[in-house]
C-alpha cells in the first residue's frame, strides 16, 4: 500500500468536463504537436515505430555537438527502435538540444536513456536540465537498465533548452527525446513545473502499459493494483471527452477496497518532507446500479475531511485536482483516504490517478535578446569554444568563458561583459553586438577584425571600457566615440591598427572649407525662419487675446508648473493634440448630434480634418470627474494598440474638457447584443472575433505596458466596434499604472462596475490585473449567453453562479442565446465557457492570464471559422450528432467552510 502518493491539499478543483471537437482528436491522432527524436542516428534518418505507430526523426537538426552511437545488436530485440541509437557526449560539461516553439504552449517533455553497451562503461551519472535548472540526476548501473524521465512544462519563453550535463567521469548520454503538446486548460500549477512521479491505471486486469494509440496526448500509463484492492470493469462506453481524456480501456476499469467497509487508503514514504505533490484522479462509474443502490464517498487527507459527498456520474469521467501544491504534515505524512459515507451501499471506487512532483525550475533564464545576440555572434564568427552551450550565464557554474554577468538572486541576469581577445575572429564589427543593451566591457583585442569602427559602439550607454588593439581596422573613428574617450567616460583602446585614424586631423582640408559657408548659410536661414515664425506666433496670440482667451490653454505650450481652474496639476500632453473649446464646438456644430451618455458625460458626434470623432465632454468639474479625465488622457497618450481606442485630441479650458476618439460606427458591444442596434444578430463567429480582439487589447495593457496597466472597468459597453466589427477596448478613466518594481498588487479604493467587480478586489482592496481578467470572465459569458449580469429573477442572480447552477445539472441548451439558432460549433460553446467560469475563480491565483485567455479564444475562433469555410475536420467514426457532456467548476472546499 505503501508505494505510491496521492496527496491532497486543502481545495480541490471539480475539472470543467468539456467535449473534445473531432478535429482536435484527428489532430492528435495525426501526431500534431509531436516532435519524437531519435538521438544519435544519421542526419535525415525517419522511421515509423511499430508498436506506437510514431514518427521518429534524426536529432541532429537539435544540437551541434556529441557523437552518435548504436547499441549492441542483442538488445535491439529486446527495445524499441528509438533507443537503438543515442548520442553520447564525451567533450565539454554541458551539451544542449535547442527546439524553437510556442510561448505558453504546455509540453510533456520525455527523455529516454539506454546504454546498451555502447562502451564498456555502462556504470554512469550525470544531471538532466530544463534550461539553466536541474530537472534531475540520471544514473544507470548496466547496460540493459532503461531509465525514462517525464516533465510537464508550460514554456515561458519560445525557446526550449534540454541539457545534459557532465558531474563526473562517466559520459552523459541520451537515447530518445520526445515532446507532446497537451492542452492549455490541464495540469496547471501556481509555481514551477511537474515531474512525472507515477501515473496509474488503477483498476488494471492485465499487465499491460497504454500510451500512444490508446491515449492521444502519448501519455504512459502504468498498471496498478493495490492487494486489498478488487478490480471492476465494464464492457460498455465510458464517456472519457474532458480536457484530461483519460483513455477509455482505462477508465473502464476501475478499483474497489476487498471489504466494502474499509476505505482507500494511498501513502507516500521515502520522500523528503519538503517535496510537494499535484495530484489528479479519474472517476467513473462503471456498474450498473439498480434504483436502492448509492456510490457516494468523501476525499481526506492527513486525517482532514477535503470533498464530499461526491457520486461519479455514470460511465462518464470526472477528473479531480488539487489546484494547490500538496505539503507533508508536521509528520513528515502525506496520506490519502477515500471512504464511504454513511449514505453509500456501495464502497468508493478509483480508476486512475496521475502524481506529480514541483519543481520549481527558479534560476531564470538570460533575456532574450541578450541570448539571441550571443548565438548569433556565435555562428556569424564560428566561435568555437567548447562550453558555449546552453544559458550564456546561468547557472553560474556553466557560465560561457569570456562571459560575465549580473548576478543578482530572483533577477533576470544580464551580459555585462564580453571577452572575445585573441579568438580568430575575422570580418567587420557585428552589430549584434548592440543588442548587448547591459554590457560594460568589450575586449575584441588581438583577433583580424577588418572594416571601420560602427557608430552603434557610441551609442550603447552603459559600454565604459572598449578593447580593439591589434586588429586590423581602418578608417575614422565616428566623433561622438572620440568625444567620449577624450572626456573620460569610455576607455577606447585601438593600438596596433595600422589603418585607423583616430585624431581630427583625418578630416580634410577641402571638406572644411566646404562645411564653413554651408554651415553660415544654414544659420542665415535659420535666422530668417525664427523671425518669421516669431512673428506669426505673436500675431496669432494678440487675435486671440482679442477674443479673450488664455493663451496657455490653447494650442501652445502648458506651462511646466502650470494649474487648471480645479487646482489639479495639468497632465503633461503632446502640444499637437491639445484642442480649444471652439475647436469642440465647430467639429460637433454646435454638440448637435450625441452617440451615447455615461457616468463620465455626454458624448457627442464631431468631424476633425474630415475625419468622424467622438468627442467625449466632462460634465462634472469634480475632483473625481478632473482624475479620470486626467488618467485616461495620459495612458492614452502613451499606449498605442489596434485594440485600444485611439485617442485624437482633447481640450481642457478651465471647465470645459473633453476628450476626442476615433469614431466607432457600430457603437459598443451590449447595444448589439441587447438589439439596440436593429434586428441583426452577431454569428457566433463574429462574437467569437470580438472576444478575442478585446482579449488582445487587455493583454497590451497587463503585458505590453511598462508599467503595466489594469483598466478596472471591462464591460460590454466598453467594447467599441468599428465600422468593419473590429472591437476595441474603451473607457481608460478608471485605469491604474502598476509600480515599477517587485510590487504585484497597488492598494486602492474600490472602483468598477457592479457584477463585473472582482469580489476579491472588494473585500481586500487589493487590485492586479486578474481583476480585469475576473471581468472580462463576465463579459464571455455575456457573448454566450446574452443574458443580464445581474437578475434578481434568477435563481441565482449573478450571471457566474447561473451559469454554474446550469452547468451542474448538465443544461447546455438554457445558456446558450436562443438568437443564434444552434449555428455554432458546441466545442467552441463549452471552451469559452470554460475560461470565462476559470476566470470566475473567486481566487485570482487561480485565474488565467489573459495571454492564456487570449490563446483559448483564438483557438475558438480557428475552430468556427474553418466551420464555417466548410474545411472543419471530424472525426468519420461519430454520427452528426455531438454528445455534450456535464461541465462545471466547483471548489470543493472543506467541511468547516
Amino acid at each position: 500500500m505503501q508505494r505510491m502518493l496521492m496527496a491532497f491539499s486543502a481545495c480541490f478543483l471539480l475539472v470543467l468536463l468539456q467535449i473534445f471537437s473531432a478535429s482536435l482528436f484527428s489532430l492528435a491522432q495525426d501526431q500534431s504537436g509531436f516532435i519524437s527524436l531519435d538521438c544519435g542516428s544519421p542526419k535525415g534518418t525517419t522511421f515509423r515505430e511499430k508498436t506506437t505507430n510514431l514518427t521518429y526523426i534524426s536529432d541532429a537538426n537539435f544540437i551541434n555537438t556529441g557523437i552518435g552511437r548504436s547499441i549492441k545488436q542483442a538488445y535491439r530485440t529486446q527495445f524499441q527502435q528509438q533507443t537503438w541509437n543515442l548520442r553520447s557526449f564525451p567533450q565539454g560539461i554541458r551539451n544542449c538540444y535547442t527546439l524553437n516553439l510556442t510561448i505558453g504552449d504546455e509540453y510533456l517533455i520525455r527523455t529516454n536513456f539506454l546504454h546498451g553497451g555502447y562502451d564498456d562503461k555502462p556504470s554512469t551519472e550525470f544531471e538532466l536540465h530544463l534550461g539553466p535548472n536541474l530537472w534531475t540526476k540520471v544514473s544507470t548501473t548496466n547496460e540493459n537498465q532503461t531509465s525514462i524521465f517525464e516533465m510537464i512544462h508550460l514554456l515561458t519563453t519560445d525557446r526550449l533548452q534540454i541539457c545534459l550535463v557532465k558531474t563526473g567521469d562517466s559520459t552523459p548520454f541520451i537515447s530518445a527525446l520526445e515532446l507532446r503538446k497537451l492542452m492549455n486548460t490541464t495540469y496547471l500549477t501556481q509555481q514551477g513545473s511537474l515531474q512525472n512521479f507515477i501515473r496509474a491505471d488503477v483498476g488494471s486486469t492485465t499487465n499491460q502499459t497504454f500510451r500512444y494509440g490508446i491515449d492521444v496526448f502519448d501519455r504512459v500509463w502504468i498498471p496498478f493494483n493495490f492487494g486489498n484492492w478488487s478490480q471492476i470493469s465494464t464492457n460498455q462506453t465510458v464517456n472519457v471527452n474532458n480536457d484530461y481524456q483519460p483513455p477509455e480501456i482505462v477508465m473502464a476499469t476501475a478499483s474497489v477496497p476487498t471489504d466494502p467497509d474499509e476505505p482507500m487508503n494511498i501513502t507516500l514514504v521515502g520522500v523528503e518532507r519538503t517535496v510537494r505533490f499535484y495530484v489528479f484522479m479519474h472517476f467513473a462509474e462503471i456498474q450498473e446500479l439498480s434504483s436502492n443502490e448509492t456510490r457516494e464517498f468523501n476525499i481526506v487527507y492527513n486525517d482532514k475531511h477535503i470533498y464530499g459527498p461526491f457520486r461519479p456520474l455514470n460511465f462518464t469521467t470526472t477528473s479531480v485536482f488539487t489546484p494547490t501544491e500538496v505539503v507533508a504534515d508536521a509528520n513528515g505524512q502525506y496520506i490519502f483516504s477515500i471512504q464511504r459515507t454513511g449514505n453509500s451501499t456501495l464502497p468508493p471506487l478509483l480508476n486512475a490517478m496521475e502524481v506529480y512532483m514541483v519543481n520549481l525550475l527558479s534560476q531564470q533564464e538570460t533575456e532574450r535578446k541578450e541570448v539571441d545576440a550571443m548565438m548569433n555572434i556565435k555562428s556569424s564568427y564560428g566561435v568555437n569554444k567548447i562550453d558555449w552551450e546552453g544559458d550564456p550565464c546561468v547557472p553560474r557554474d556553466y557560465r560561457w568563458s569570456g562571459v560575465n554577468c549580473t548576478d543578482i538572486d530572483n533577477e533576470i541576469p544580464k551580459i555585462i561583459s564580453l571577452n572575445l581577445s585573441s579568438s580568430g575572429l575575422t570580418g567587420e564589427l557585428l552589430e549584434y553586438i548592440s543588442d548587448l543593451t547591459n554590457l560594460e566591457v568589450l575586449d575584441l583585442s588581438n583577433n583580424s577584425l577588418t572594416g571601420s569602427v560602427p557608430e552603434f559602439l557610441a551609442n550603447m550607454e552603459t559600454l565604459k571600457v572598449i578593447n580593439l588593439s591589434g586588429n586590423e581596422l581602418n578608417g575614422s573613428i565616428p566623433a561622438t566615440l572620440l568625444d567620449k574617450a577624450q572626456r573620460g567616460s569610455i576607455s577606447l583602446s585601438i593600438e596596433g591598427n595600422t589603418g585607423l585614424c583616430s585624431s581630427a586631423s583625418c578630416v580634410k582640408k577641402k571638406k572644411k572649407t566646404v562645411i564653413a559657408p554651408v554651415a553660415a548659410s544654414l544659420v542665415s536661414v535659420f535666422l530668417i525662419a525664427a523671425g518669421i515664425v516669431t512673428f506669426l506666433i505673436l500675431k496669432r496670440r494678440k487675435k486671440r487675446a482679442k477674443l479673450g482667451f488664455n493663451p496657455n490653454l490653447g494650442t501652445g505650450t502648458t506651462p511646466l508648473h502650470s494649474t487648471s481652474h480645479h487646482g489639479y496639476e495639468s497632465p503633461v500632453i503632446a502640444k499637437n493634440r491639445k484642442l480649444t473649446y471652439i475647436d469642440v464646438v465647430k467639429m460637433t456644430n454646435n454638440f448637435e448630434r450625441v452617440l451615447g451618455r455615461g457616468g463620465f458625460g455626454v458624448v457627442y458626434y464631431g468631424v476633425l480634418d474630415n475625419e468622424p470623432v467622438a468627442v467625449k465632454m466632462l460634465t462634472e468639474s469634480t475632483a473625481l470627474g478632473y482624475k479620470q479625465f486626467k488618467a485616461e488622457v495620459e495612458l492614452l497618450l502613451r499606449v498605442h494598440h489596434k485594440d485600444l481606442t485611439c485617442l485624437v485630441g482633447y481640450c481642457e479650458e478651465g471647465e470645459k474638457m473633453s476628450l476626442i476618439y476615433e469614431f466607432m460606427a457600430n457603437g459598443d458591444l451590449k447595444e448589439h447584443l441587447s438589439g439596440k442596434r436593429g434586428p441583426s444578430v452577431l454569428t457566433w463567429e463574429g462574437r467569437l472575433r470580438i472576444a478575442a480582439e478585446s482579449a488582445q487589447g487587455l493583454e497590451y495593457l497587463h503585458n505590453g505596458c511598462k508599467p503595466q496597466i489594469v483598466h478596472r472597468d471591462i464591460k460590454t459597453t466598453n467594447i467599441l466596434l468599428n465600422e468593419k466589427f473590429q472591437a476595441k477596448l474603451a473607457d481608460f478613466g478608471l485605469s491604474r499604472s502598476f509600480p515599477l518594481g517587485t510590487e504585484t498588487h497597488v492598494s486602492t479604493v474600490v472602483a468598477g462596475t457592479p457584477g463585473y467587480l472582482d469580489p476579491e478586489y472588494y473585500r481586500t482592496n487589493w487590485l492586479t490585473e486578474k481583476s480585469d481578467v475576473f471581468s472580462f470572465g463576465v463579459v464571455l459569458l455575456e457573448l454566450v449567453t446574452n443574458r443580464p449580469v445581474i437578475d434578481q429573477k434568477r435563481e441565482r442572480p449573478h450571471i457566474g453562479e447561473w451559469v454554474g447552477l446550469m452547468l451542474s445539472r448538465g443544461d447546455i441548451t438554457s445558456i446558450v442565446d436562443p438568437k443564434l439558432q444552434g449555428d455554432f460549433d458546441p466545442n467552441t460553446i463549452w471552451k469559452v465557457v470554460e475560461t470565462a467560469m476559470t476566470c470566475l475563480n473567486p481566487s485570482s491565483s487561480r485565474r488565467p492570464t489573459m495571454t492564456q485567455v487570449v490563446m483559448d479564444l483564438k483557438e475558438c475562433l480557428n475552430m468556427e471559422m474553418a466551420r464555417n469555410m466548410g474545411t472543419r475536420m471530424t472525426d468519420s467514426t461519430n454520427d452528426s450528432s455531438i454528445e455534450i457532456s456535464m461541465n462545471f467548476t466547483t471548489e470543493l472546499n472543506p467541511g468547516a467552510r
